[in-house]
């Protein structure tokens, strides 16, 4: 459509009726173009983007039915009337079926003709928009495979955009669960580079002696067990993202090496003597207050301002209430899928029960409970009773109420230890319960490293 003119291709064997549609419709301001056969029309509509296709069913060297079919593989947008003298059931039913707006017959009142061509534009263009607002809706609602439409999330939405046309290192903060590496991967898919490497560095998940090497490489024969050259991270994201999760974890040895290649974006791999650069982006996360870590000497400064040039700090669930609707139908309807099962709603009671718990362990923790829901449901709608929720938050509650202490019980005596061991305990297990077993994931939730959340658990005798 050139300056709001529909464009129209008339196709038909009889010179007269291609004559007497470019006089029609060129009255009607229309811009015509004229095919006498199929080929002809198949070759146009190659080179050229139609409104609308006006063609007879029988050419004399195809059928109407073959140039629909090219034109739908084409520009399936592309609205399409097909006229005949030769009408019959069959063949109505076959050009509707091949995506045809409407069959005429011929001989046709140029009247009716004119009426349904200018129908058949306007359903075009409320198409059109109705695609635009859908696109539009669906990219608030979901952005990327991140789901949500409070404010708070339209911002991060709108930041993520403005952030990715740069290569600026970025820091995202926020609880465990809070969906931290779904905003990496959004920032990297939005960018120049989105082709290019995606690299994910658990930092709290690799041993403090392996990290370097994991890191930036290492040469054979450099250390016991070396055989051969290793790739580090840094190298295998170059010209992509590297996503440095929960970089509080490092150490200060390794955030000295680290130091060095955010800065120079170059690195020793262990045992070398020459540099690599590379040209990456670093997005960094985590669930610490790094300007506390700072302060407490355990993260260096001068690492913090280099990663913290922009801040994306993730929401907890409790502080996007409206989004919890969304959630738990994107994770029904996820689950539904795997599993095979026709659980299709959530009853707006469940959707209460959802809304007046605080979820500690945000996405992730809704997530579980949604998986769970599915499987033990036993209808095709989510119910309060089907709601694994139900069974959890009772236990959270009750958990709570159980752990109030009588300090005036102190003057009596009691065991400091015993106390503490049973609230430390209580705390493991329902980190391990909002996580559905997972230990890397319940340490997370805990805000400790999953060596010393290993440790705790041998510690108090929890399988």
């Amino acid at each position: 459509m050139v300056n709001n003119i529909p464009h129209i291709l008339v196709v038909d064997d009889e010179l007269s009726m291609r004559e007497l549609l470019e006089v029609l419709l060129g009255k009607e301001g229309y811009r015509v173009s004229c095919a006498e056969n199929g080929r002809k029309a198949i070759s146009m509509i190659k080179k050229n983007k139609f409104d609308l296709l006006l063609c007879d069913i029988r050419l004399g060297d195809m059928t109407g039915i073959d140039v629909l079919k090219a034109l739908k593989d084409q520009n399936p947008n592309t609205v399409v009337i097909m006229i005949s003298a030769y009408a019959t059931t069959e063949a109505a039913v076959e050009a509707m079926n091949e995506g045809a707006y409407d069959f005429v017959p011929k001989p046709f009142d140029n009247e009716e003709l004119k009426q349904t061509i200018k129908n058949a534009l306007a359903l075009k263009t409320i198409e059109h928009e109705k695609q635009i607002l859908d696109d539009e809706l669906k990219r608030t609602l979901q952005f990327g495979k991140i789901v949500g439409n409070s404010p708070s999330m339209k911002n991060i939405y709108n930041l993520v955009r403005q952030v990715s046309k740069t290569k600026t290192n970025i820091l995202i903060t926020g609880e465990s669960g809070t969906g931290k590496e779904l905003i990496a991967k959004a920032i990297h898919e939005e960018s120049e580079q989105s082709e290019e490497p995606f690299v994910v560095v658990n930092c709290g998940g690799i041993p403090e002696t392996l990290m370097e090497s994991e890191l930036f490489g290492h040469k054979k024969g450099s250390f016991t067990g070396a055989t051969q050259d290793k790739r580090g991270l840094f190298e295998v994201a170059d010209q992509g993202t590297i996503f440095l999760d929960e970089i509080g974890e490092l150490t200060l040895p390794i955030q000295v090496k680290l130091l060095r290649a955010v800065q120079e974006k170059a690195f020793k791999p262990v045992g070398s003597n020459e540099d690599i650069s590379v040209d990456i982006r670093i997005v960094s996360a985590t669930n610490k207050k790094l300007e506390d870590e700072v302060i407490a000497g355990n993260f260096r400064e001068d690492l913090f301002y280099r990663l913290n040039v922009i801040e994306i700090r993730m929401p907890p669930l409790r502080e996007r209430k409206s989004d919890i609707r969304l959630l738990a139908q994107h994770f029904l309807d996820k689950y539904s899928r795997e599993m095979d099962r026709e659980v299709t709603k959530i009853s707006s009671y469940a959707i209460d029960l959802l809304n007046k718990y605080d979820f500690p362990g945000n996405i992730r923790e809704l997530e579980n409970l949604m998986e769970r829901s599915v499987a033990l449901s036993s209808t095709n709608i989510i119910l309060p009773d089907s709601l694994a929720l139900s069974l959890h938050k009772r236990r959270w509650i009750e958990g709570i109420q159980n752990r109030r202490f009588d300090l005036d019980e102190v003057s009596k005596g009691v065991s400091l230890d015993v106390i503490l061991e049973e609230i430390e305990k209580a705390y493991l297990e329902k980190a391990l319960e909002c996580t559905n077993g997972k230990k890397q994931e319940a340490a997370e939730l805990l805000d400790i490293s999953f060596r010393t959340f290993r440790y705790r658990l041998n510690k108090l005798g929890i399988d």
